[in-house]
């Protein structure tokens, strides 16, 4: 299973990613995918909505439960992967790439500095079994 270095992760495993222009694209992991099955419905909020760092943002619908999305840090929610709405599936093909489901104007940047690098986040799985 794939922990790209370049992201940061929550124990709740989103990952999130600094761009070019300042915005964080936030994810679920590929560990998160696999738990979860076969992903069938994804719910995000509207562009322009606040996000607090570990507050609840959306949820993800599979075959097996529905689970929570967990904001990674305090922003505005400035897009949305709208292909979701026809292809949830994109999330569990595609986790860091294609199924991204939000982008974030972050309030704070310096929060990214609070998640889990790859090493560490891959070190959580494990732990986790």
């Amino acid at each position: 299973m794939s922990t790209p270095k370049d992201l940061r992760y929550t124990k709740e495993h989103e990952w999130a990613r600094i761009d070019d222009d300042g915005s964080v694209v936030v994810g679920i992991t590929a560990h998160a995918c696999e738990q979860l099955g076969d992903i069938v419905y994804v719910e995000l909020p509207e562009r322009g909505a606040d996000l607090d760092q570990e507050g609840e943002f959306g949820t993800v619908e599979s075959v097996k439960a529905v689970s929570e999305l967990y904001s990674p840090l305090d922003g505005k929610v400035v897009d949305i992967n709208e292909k979701l709405e026809d292809s949830p599936e994109l999330v569990s093909e595609s986790p860091y790439d294609e199924g991204w489901l939000i982008r974030v104007a972050p309030s704070d940047p310096s929060q990214l500095d609070d998640l889990m690098d790859a090493e560490a986040y891959a070190a959580l799985v494990e732990e986790e079994g």
